[in-house]
């Protein structure tokens, strides 16, 4: 079973956990209004577009969006939101100077989808580095996460193994978990999305945040319109990558500062 902690955990213990386990619940981290507001931003795009990335890897009874940040605003608290924030700096900027988001993507799992295969956000970069993890990941539960309906699979300590291995579905833990509540999980953990066994979508949403060096998944600069960009607080903006890693690594001419 994956450790939880409430709003008022200490910092250190959950860390403490999440180097441990690989993977972490955050429980009742936002209220459920705002997580409806989310869920109800994103709804029309599901409607409208949910099926286009459908695929063996991502089911064929399972809609997902992506440019989040376009089509809702309210994300914009969950993915800057301060104890998520907390947990990346001490994850991340260990091993750079500053981090931004990786990809984030809007997933509602539909009855009658099949488990999804197991593997690693971190798949998506050619190597790895003992002892440096590339990305953070959080699953924002916009309903409730359940045994029944699809609650993500999690292999704990899979970010430790040493040996080339793939993982068992049958060693998993599943992230159960109340809606406003948010899975935290390191890159290297193998995990995948359950089976849902219900009568009902459950819908979640996946950001990930990487080390400042590393290219992007998602290529905000484009999937975002520049004046959609602009009118964000700049916090999210250099989330987006609307900065320098340093003065020398994505240096603009008409801002010396990186920004």
């Amino acid at each position: 079973m994956l450790k939880t902690f409430d709003p008022l955990a200490a910092l250190p213990d959950l860390i403490a956990a999440l180097r441990q386990d690989g993977a972490v619940i955050l429980r009742n981290q936002v209220a459920h209004d705002l997580a409806d507001e989310v869920a109800a931003e994103l709804r029309p795009h599901f409607d409208r577009i949910g099926k286009a990335a459908q695929s063996d890897f991502n089911g064929y009874k399972t809609l997902r969006i992506s440019s989040i940040l376009k089509r809702s605003r309210r994300s914009a608290d969950l993915i800057g939101h301060a104890r998520i924030l907390e947990i990346a700096d001490a994850i991340l900027l260990p091993h750079c100077i500053n981090y931004r988001i990786g990809s984030c993507t809007g997933i509602e799992i539909w009855p009658g989808e099949a488990p999804q295969r197991l593997h690693r956000d971190d798949g998506i970069y050619p190597i790895r580095m003992p002892g440096v993890e590339w990305q953070v990941s959080v699953n924002w539960a916009l309903d409730e996460f359940t045994l029944e309906n699809g609650g993500t699979h999690v292999i704990p300590g899979s970010h430790n193994w040493k040996e080339p291995r793939l993982p068992l579905e049958s060693d998993s833990v599943q992230a159960v978990m109340p809606k406003g509540s948010a899975l935290v999980y390191l890159g290297s953990v193998w995990h995948g999305g359950g089976a849902n066994r219900t009568n009902k979508a459950r819908m979640g949403l996946v950001n990930t945040y990487s080390l400042g060096w590393l290219r992007q998944e998602e290529n905000h600069y484009l999937s975002i319109p520049r004046e959609v960009a602009d009118s964000y607080p700049e916090k999210i903006r250099r989330l987006m990558g609307y900065q320098g890693h340093g003065r020398l690594l994505g240096w603009y001419p008409h801002n010396p500062d990186g920004y």
